[in-house]
């Protein structure tokens, strides 16, 4: 394209701003300004020497600029909202996201901001939703975030207890709640993130009747399944599995004789292997109970208990606080409440005993006074693990401790999550939870 073809100027709200059709280019065909050009981004209207755009130019401004440069500079006179309104009117919200911090490293987390909580009560869960927004669990209600940290009306359960909460993308939270005694109630459903609308129940069928249940720890698959633990009034304690786009059960694993599956607090969907890790430990039950299920099959393929463990055993070290399967290292890792990483090998059938790490003891001095039990999670290679008030992360092949997340009140961490490039950690004693990003390499 010519030098003077590829001059456009755009008249924002009264002010006009020169640039060229590449620079444009860079927003993309998906852009408020792809329907402006032809394939080769020129524009396709000769009839006007400018463009009017009815929004904020000083927002515009900022967002050319971006375009320009690659780099993301917000004066302190313009709202962070605002230029996030304007960026999805333009529909470049995804450069702004990009220019706002980088990809996700736990060695390069930095505290973004910290956000107190309005409900009354301690929060119980915290998930990190696919775009970066967010979603707290406080007893019966579960309280919205978009990737702009607005927050959304709350989801008011009806004094349900929620139990877990999960994302089916963006737009969509799956919620279980508590079954209350004459109510016929709880169980599982999606709804609108936005709007807090209720889309459909999730219902467990048993015996050609629907029961009433208690919806436990939630699991999402990439075919659009939806697993959850489950505890009915007879015999629907087990795993139920869904539809997540339907709402229909597809399959159900009942709880065997002398195992726990209905009480589990922990699911976790393995693609590789086509499995479902169960986890349900301490103190939920008095012992804890590990195990991969195959629905194809309906069978246990491996599995895990502490009961019969040594009495040489300290109590505590016995008591698994929380579990993760690693698929790539072909383990499963869990945690005890001192921090003690224990790995199990997934390639023998019946694992009988878990390999501590000595290194991974953090825990010094005395424990505070309202401690929190520890959470394991796995990102991008690197293992995370809460204890009290900060988060340990973990690399390389022997897991050694590279980094610490802290910041100075709220007390303990009592869950984190990790999505959309974010950490959240959500604290028990304040009702605060924070926001870590990765900041972006700076340019040279």
């Amino acid at each position: 394209m010519g030098a003077n073809k590829d001059r456009v100027k755009f008249n924002v709200g009264g002010r006009v701003f020169e640039t060229t059709s590449t620079t444009i280019a860079i927003a993309g065909r998906n852009s408020l300004f792809g329907a402006m050009f032809d394939d080769n981004w020129n524009l396709l209207s000769e009839n006007s020497s400018e463009h009017f755009i009815d929004r904020n130019p000083d927002c515009f401004a900022v967002l050319l600029d971006l375009l320009r440069t690659g780099e993301l500079y917000i004066p302190p006179n313009i709202p962070e909202k605002l230029l996030y309104r304007e960026a999805l009117y333009y529909g470049l919200i995804d450069h702004v996201r990009a220019a706002r911090w980088s990809t996700f490293d736990g060695n390069r987390l930095r505290l973004s901001k910290s956000i107190q909580g309005q409900a009354p009560g301690d929060g119980t869960a915290i998930r990190a939703g696919p775009d970066g927004g967010v979603c707290i669990a406080h007893g019966s209600i579960v309280h919205v975030y978009d990737w702009a940290l607005d927050e959304h009306p709350p989801l008011n359960l009806d004094y349900q207890r929620v139990n877990d909460v999960g994302w089916v993308d963006s737009d969509n939270l799956v919620i279980g709640v508590s079954e209350r005694l004459g109510r016929g109630d709880g169980g599982m459903g999606l709804f609108n993130s936005h709007t807090g609308e209720l889309r459909f129940k999730f219902h467990v069928c048993h015996e050609n009747q629907v029961k009433s249940y208690t919806a436990g720890a939630l699991s999402f698959s990439s075919d659009y399944k939806i697993f959850s633990s489950c505890k009915g009034r007879s015999n629907e304690y087990g795993v139920g599995v869904w539809d997540q786009v339907t709402g229909k059960q597809i399959d159900f694993f009942y709880e065997p004789m002398g195992w726990s599956l209905g009480d589990a607090d922990k699911l976790q969907w393995l693609e590789g292997s086509n499995c479902l890790l169960v986890a349900t430990m301490f103190p939920r039950k008095d012992n804890c109970y590990i195990s991969l299920l195959d629905f194809r099959e309906k069978n246990m393929v491996w599995c895990w208990s502490d009961i019969g463990a040594s009495a040489a055993m300290a109590v505590d070290e016995k008591r698994v606080r929380d579990a993760i399967a690693m698929e790539d290292n072909n383990s499963i890792c869990v945690v005890n409440e001192f921090e003690d990483l224990g790995f199990m090998d997934l390639r023998m059938s019946a694992a009988t005993s878990i390999r501590w790490s000595s290194r991974s003891r953090l825990m010094k001095g005395k424990m505070p006074e309202e401690p929190c039990y520890p959470k394991l999670a796995l990102h991008g290679g690197q293992l995370f693990s809460s204890m009290n008030d900060c988060i340990s992360v973990f690399c390389g092949p022997e897991w050694v401790l590279t980094s610490r997340l802290r910041r100075s009140y709220g007390g303990s961490i009592c869950d984190f999550s990790i999505g959309g490039d974010r950490l959240f950690a959500l604290h028990s004693e304040e009702n605060v939870f924070d926001i870590w990003e990765t900041p972006t390499p700076p340019i040279i």
